[in-house]
C-alpha cells in the first residue's frame, strides 16, 4: 500500500511521502516493532525532540550498554565503532562541545568563502565536461566530483588517491541504514581500517610538514592547551568526507529529479535572466529542492530520561526515529508542502539539522550547491531526461543510482 512505512520497499524509497501523510495523519508518535523505534513525523517534535537535552546521538556518555538495556556491538565490528563514536555526528556534551569548538577554528566562514572561487571553477569545468559531451550521468559527472574534490582539497588529499574515498564513504554509511546485515557490517569495518589507516598516515605526513589545508589546521587547532587526538582528527576527517560524498552528492541529484518532474518550475527559474537566475532566487530555490526531497530521511536519537510526545510516554532506553523527509512535508508548518514553490520564502526545512548536531559544512553545502545548479542553468538550458532514474536500495541516505540526461 501507498500509505504504508516500509523502508525496505523499493516503492516505498522511491516516493516515501503518501506514507508520512498517512503517519502524521494517525498521530503524532508510533511505534515500529521492525526496527524497534518510535517513529515521529511532525515538523514541530522534530525540530523541538533535535534540541532536546534529554536526548542523545549517543548515551556511552552516561551508561553502559547494560544500564541502559542494549546489547554492545560485536567485538569484530570495533573498527567502525572507534571511527564512528569518535565523530562530531554521535557525540554529546562534553566531547562534543570541545570537538566541535576546536573544528569550528579550522572550518571558519572565512575558509568556505575563501573556497568560493575553487568550487565555482570546479563546477565550471565539470559542467563543461557534460555539456561537451551532449549529456551523460549528471550524478557520477558533476553531482558527485564536485563535493568530493572540494572536500578533498580542503583537507589536502592528493588527486591520485581522491577515487578511493568514495567506496570507503559509501560501505561506511550502510551502517546507517536501519537493521544493517552481517554483510553490510563487514564492509563498514574493512572500510574504517583502510580509511583510517590512510589518513593516520596523511596527518603524520602534515605533522611533519604542515600546509594551508584542513588537515594542518586541525592538527594545530588548540584552545586552552587542549587539542584533538589522532582519533578525534581521523573520525573528523571522514565525517566531513562522508557528509560531501553522499548528502551533498544526493541533494543535487534528487534535485534534479525533482526539477525535470516540475518542468513548469524549471522553465521559471531558466528565464529568470540570460546569466541564469540572480544569487537570491537561486539560493531561495536551492532551499527548497532541499525541502522537497531532503536526501537524509531520518535522524536516530535516544532517549537519556524519559520523554512524553502527546500523551505518550517513551521511557529511558528508546530510540526515536526523527522522520526529517516528513516533517519538511508536514502542512502545520508549510503552506501546500507537496507543492514545490521555488520562490517559497517561509522555509524552515530541517534537513540540515538543529540543535548541536547542526551541520557544520551546511555554508560550504550551500555554495556547492548554488555553484552547481547555477552552472547547468547557465551553460545547458536544454537539458532533459534521457531515462528514468533508479533508486539506490537505502532509505536513511535516499539517492539516486544514475541521473542520465541529454541536451
Amino acid at each position: 500500500m501507498a500509505d504504508t512505512f516500509d523502508p525496505w520497499s523499493p516503492s516505498f524509497v522511491a516516493d516515501p511521502y503518501p506514507a508520512y501523510a498517512a503517519l502524521r495523519a494517525r498521530g503524532r508518535v508510533h511505534r515500529f516493532e521492525p526496527t524497534g523505534q518510535w517513529l515521529v513525523p511532525h515538523h514541530a517534535e522534530v525540530s523541538a525532540l533535535l534540541r532536546d537535552r534529554r536526548l542523545g546521538r549517543t548515551y556511552r556518555h552516561r551508561f553502559t550498554h547494560e544500564e541502559f538495556g542494549r546489547t554492545p556491538p560485536p567485538a569484530a565490528h570495533e573498527p567502525f565503532h572507534t571511527l564512528n563514536d569518535n565523530g562530531l555526528l554521535d557525540l554529546e556534551a562534553p566531547d562534543h562541545t570541545r570537538i566541535r569548538r576546536l573544528v569550528s577554528k579550522a572550518f571558519t566562514p572565512r575558509t568556505v568563502e575563501a573556497l568560493a572561487p575553487t568550487v565555482h571553477r570546479l563546477a565550471g569545468e565539470l559542467v563543461g565536461r557534460l555539456v561537451d559531451a551532449g549529456g551523460g550521468d549528471l550524478l557520477a559527472e558533476v553531482a558527485e566530483p564536485l563535493p568530493v574534490a572540494v572536500i578533498a582539497e580542503m583537507l589536502g588529499i592528493p588527486e591520485a588517491d581522491r577515487e578511493l574515498l568514495r567506496p570507503w564513504s559509501a560501505a561506511i554509511c550502510g551502517m546507517y541504514e536501519l537493521n544493517p546485515g552481517e554483510a553490510a557490517a563487514a564492509r563498514a569495518v574493512a572500510a574504517s581500517v583502510e580509511f583510517s589507516a590512510y589518513l593516520r598516515e596523511l596527518i603524520s605526513a602534515r605533522r611533519t610538514s604542515p600546509g594551508e589545508d584542513l588537515i594542518s589546521a586541525l592538527i594545530a587547532a588548540h584552545d586552552e592547551g587542549d587539542r584533538l587526538s589522532e582519533q578525534e582528527m581521523i573520525s573528523t576527517c571522514v565525517l566531513l568526507l562522508n557528509a560531501g560524498h553522499e548528502a551533498t552528492v544526493n541533494t543535487a541529484a534528487n534535485g534534479w529529479q525533482t526539477l525535470f518532474r516540475h518542468p513548469e518550475q524549471l522553465a521559471a527559474l531558466r528565464a529568470a535572466g540570460p546569466d541564469g537566475p540572480p544569487d537570491a532566487l537561486l539560493s531561495t530555490a536551492v532551499e527548497e529542492l532541499m525541502r522537497y526531497d531532503t536526501p537524509l530521511q531520518l535522524f536516530e536519537r535516544w532517549v537519556l530520561d524519559d520523554i512524553e510526545i502527546d500523551g505518550t510516554t517513551i521511557p529511558r532506553g528508546s530510540e526515536l526515529a526523527l522522520l526529517f523527509g516528513s516533517a519538511n512535508r508536514d502542512p502545520a508548518r508549510f503552506e501546500h508542502p507537496d507543492t514545490l514553490d521555488l520562490t517559497r520564502v517561509d522555509n524552515p526545512h530541517i534537513s540540515f539539522g538543529a540543535g548541536i548536531h547542526y551541520c557544520l559544512g551546511a555554508p560550504l553545502a550551500r555554495v556547492e550547491l548554488a555553484a552547481s545548479f547555477g552552472e547547468l542553468l547557465r551553460r545547458a538550458p536544454t537539458m532533459k531526461p534521457a531515462a528514468e532514474p533508479e533508486w539506490q536500495p537505502g532509505f536513511v541516505i535516499r539517492g539516486l543510482r544514475e541521473l542520465l540526461v541529454e541536451l
